[in-house]
């Protein structure tokens, strides 16, 4: 390419993200500004999860509305940010919205969609994050992005197409929003990871990184996230085979001694606790009144362990760390005090995520009542939950 087309190139460019960011209702003048580790962090505060929604699905066709909750509306998020919430993860199916290749182009209505959402919360200054959600998960049918099936190179091609679009539609939008590789991502099979699979769920985060930097613009420089086996702490932050992505094509501009890759990790430890779906334990920490209600690990010690490990291993190299998801199912109906409980397990984890420089997001399912996570009702847009809400706040505040 000539030096001349070079140019040209750059003005078509610079002209096409301030179309987008006019578009989307973005300040262009402020899309380049950049946080460091430690600023984006603060800067996120608490944060919240608008789970079963966009990553929901009938036969394999993603639908807000397919597991029963009603559509997204901008009155829900502005009713979640006065809440106090600052960062608003949006978890995203595909699925068979993706068509044949080799283009596998993603369905642009459901692309619009994303979008829309997504400026529900961007517009009002907060922090978003959007990933691949569903689409590697082999008890969903239409899951493609599996880590031990046969033709990996199919599935390479086809997640390196779908982040190329996804990617190029948001390239205009500021540090505000942060794109996310995968979830949970693993050969659905509980215990020590497997070869080839980690090394595949290695390279499909090295893909990602690549295809959105080479999309250009605000890409260039955004916030990337990506998790390890399953998103578990042990298996990302030990000696398991996780490898970080090297980031080789971000703006020049990135100071040489700063990082733009944020690691994934979910918190739900101790399971009997936070999801097993009964009233055996229902709860939790030094508080806990009645010790056969109480799990025989997971509590304060175990958590600190957990977040010291990823500082450790990544936030003291320059590497953020985002609790993507955490929370306790609600067990009320078996033990009213369940809800205390909760409580306080979500106030430990955001403050010692805090304490070792990770920013967390709590999970949202929109179900509330027995075995719910849900804080608000997503119908009258209720706060159900403001006990849970007040020590999420209460722990960053520390």
């Amino acid at each position: 390419m000539t030096s001349r087309a070079t140019k040209l190139r750059s003005v078509f460019l610079a002209a096409a993200l301030a179309v987008t960011a006019s578009v989307s209702g973005i300040n262009p003048a402020t899309a380049a500004t950049q946080a460091n580790a430690s600023q984006i962090v603060a800067d996120m505060g608490a944060g919240w999860n608008l789970g079963n929604q966009l990553e929901a699905n009938a036969n394999g066709v993603p639908s807000e509305t397919a597991w029963g909750l009603p559509t997204v509306t901008q009155a829900l998020i502005d009713k979640v940010k006065a809440a106090g919430f600052r960062t608003i993860r949006i978890p995203v199916s595909y699925l068979n919205h993706i068509g044949a290749g080799p283009n596998y182009q993603v369905n642009a209505a459901w692309l619009n969609r994303i979008q829309q959402v997504v400026d529900y919360a961007y517009r009002r200054g907060m922090y978003v994050l959007i990933n691949m959600h569903g689409d590697g998960y082999k008890s969903i049918n239409g899951a493609w992005l599996i880590c031990d099936a046969a033709d990996q190179a199919t599935i390479k091609a086809k997640y390196q197409k779908v982040w190329q679009q996804v990617a190029a539609r948001f390239a205009g939008y500021d540090q505000h929003l942060i794109l996310e590789s995968m979830n949970e991502e693993f050969d659905g099979q509980y215990g020590n990871p497997t070869q080839p699979c980690y090394s595949n769920i290695n390279a499909y985060n090295q893909i990602f990184v690549d295809t959105v930097r080479k999309t250009g613009g605000n890409n260039s420089s955004r916030w990337l996230l990506v998790p390890g086996w399953n998103t578990n702490i042990d298996y990302t932050a030990g000696n398991y085979g996780f490898r970080l992505p090297t980031d080789q094509f971000r703006s020049p501009s990135i100071p040489a001694s700063e990082k733009r890759i944020m690691i994934s990790v979910h918190y739900y430890s101790p399971w009997d606790f936070a999801g097993e779906e009964n009233g055996t334990i229902t709860q939790w920490g030094r508080g806990a009144t009645n010790p056969s209600k109480k799990s025989t690990w997971g509590q304060e010690d175990y958590l600190n362990a957990q977040l010291k490990l990823v500082y450790d291993a990544f936030v003291a190299k320059g590497y953020p760390v985002v609790v993507g998801e955490y929370g306790a199912i609600d067990k009320s109906a078996f033990d009213s005090s369940n809800n205390r409980y909760r409580a306080d397990f979500a106030r430990a984890i955001v403050s010692t995520a805090k304490k070792y420089g990770a920013a967390t997001v709590y999970w949202d399912n929109g179900h509330n009542g027995q075995y719910g996570f849900g804080l608000f009702d997503r119908r009258s847009y209720a706060v159900t939950q403001q006990g849970i809400i007040d020590a999420i706040k209460a722990g960053l505040a520390g």
